[in-house]
């Protein structure tokens, strides 16, 4: 899960928490509704919702400068009186109501331990230990919690961590949707190790680890029985491998983000407004899988608003980019690798797209385009 939000004007509400119009937003078009008195589905879409929520809410509540970075995970120093020489822990913790249960690919279970791990492995962490806790509706079979477990383990055995304690829970029959689970992850950052979404500086570049939308398109196709010529499957993956791999190439990355809920577009927004910055993408350059561009356009959706979970983006100081593209395509995770754009000193905190008709804006969601996908 990303806490991060977008920090830009949210305008005025009424008393039903509709944004209103003032007199500098005449002859433009108004912002989509962000303030609600109640809970949406939109607030979990991992877009403009869920940041406006984070950043109203639980921020100024909490408060609390390693919340405050909002990155996709805490790094804090341990040891008394928070000294500079003590280890570096990464910490995250992220919920999982992902429908069907089951997946191309994939399932919950799975999809549990890798967004964790990722989140974690993004960070500069090396990934350690998980704790995962289930909420189980009454009437669930254990034939097919045994399912989840076996594998929740064996992506446990795959990224290299171990679930060390967990909690489960019961809630009364079609109270709980069959099965909810929060893990939690720590690992620890190597000594030097600095990346951040605050780090962007303009000449950098901008790559992916492989094609967009995979994930939330494969949940969609076995939800509306959508068929394709081949098969497509979930990308769903613990990518420490992937990221020791780049790192190990090129120790002075600036940022990695997995372009989870929200897909690239968010990420990308949040990436602009956290470092300041501009960021430029060639839309001809992503990588889409022709099945999922397909689908897409029949659905209506955009692949750059689509959830992946075993991909990342990174940034990259322009002369190490080569390097750790290399890398990234020597991986099995990162075959399909590419460089899609820049960070430039234009337009701070807004992310515009090149396309063969010309360039546009490229905002974040207002809500989610999916539901529950990850």
């Amino acid at each position: 899960m990303s806490f991060a939000a977008e920090r830009q004007p949210a305008g005025d509400a009424d008393a039903e928490g509709a944004a209103t119009i003032g007199p500098d937003s005449l002859g433009r078009c108004p912002l989509p509704r962000s303030q609600y008195g109640q809970i949406v589905m939109g607030h979990g879409g991992g877009g403009r919702l869920s940041a406006d929520l984070i950043e109203r809410l639980f921020v100024p509540t909490f408060g609390g400068d390693v919340l405050e970075r909002m990155e996709d995970q805490a790094i804090v120093r341990l040891g008394h009186g928070n000294g500079v020489h003590a280890p570096r822990l990464a910490f995250t913790t992220d919920g999982y109501v992902v429908k069907p249960l089951f997946f191309p690919g994939g399932d919950i279970g799975k999809l549990a331990v890798c967004g964790t791990v990722n989140d974690l492995a993004v960070g500069g962490a090396e990934p350690l230990y998980l704790s995962a806790a289930f909420i189980l509706e009454e009437g669930f079979a254990i034939s097919e919690l045994a399912r989840i477990a076996r594998s929740m383990r064996a992506a446990c055995d795959e990224a290299g961590v171990t679930l060390v304690t967990g909690d489960t829970k019961v809630v009364d029959r079609g109270k709980g949707d069959q099965v909810f689970i929060t893990t939690s992850g720590i690992g620890m950052v190597p000594d030097g190790r600095q990346l951040s979404i605050r780090s962007a500086r303009p000449g950098d570049c901008v790559l992916v680890s492989g094609t967009m939308g995979d994930h939330g398109v494969t949940i969609m196709s076995v939800r509306e029985g959508i068929a394709f010529d081949t098969d497509l499957e979930s990308d769903c993956a613990p990518l420490i491998g992937l990221t020791r791999a780049m790192l190990a190439a090129c120790p002075s990355i600036r940022a990695m983000r997995d372009p989870t809920r929200g897909g690239l577009a968010s990420v990308l927004n949040e990436l602009a407004a956290a470092s300041s910055v501009g960021v430029r993408i060639d839309e001809t350059a992503v990588p889409v899988r022709r099945e999922v561009r397909a689908a897409c356009e029949m659905l209506g959706l955009d692949p750059l608003y689509v959830a992946n979970e075993g991909k990342l983006i990174a940034v990259v100081p322009r002369d190490d980019t080569p390097r750790v593209l290399e890398a990234m395509k020597s991986h099995p995770l990162g075959r399909d690798a590419a460089v899609i754009g820049e960070i430039v000193a234009d337009h701070p905190g807004m992310v515009t797209l090149r396309s063969a008709i010309g360039e546009r804006i490229l905002t974040m969601a207002a809500g989610e385009q999916l539901p529950r996908i990850c």
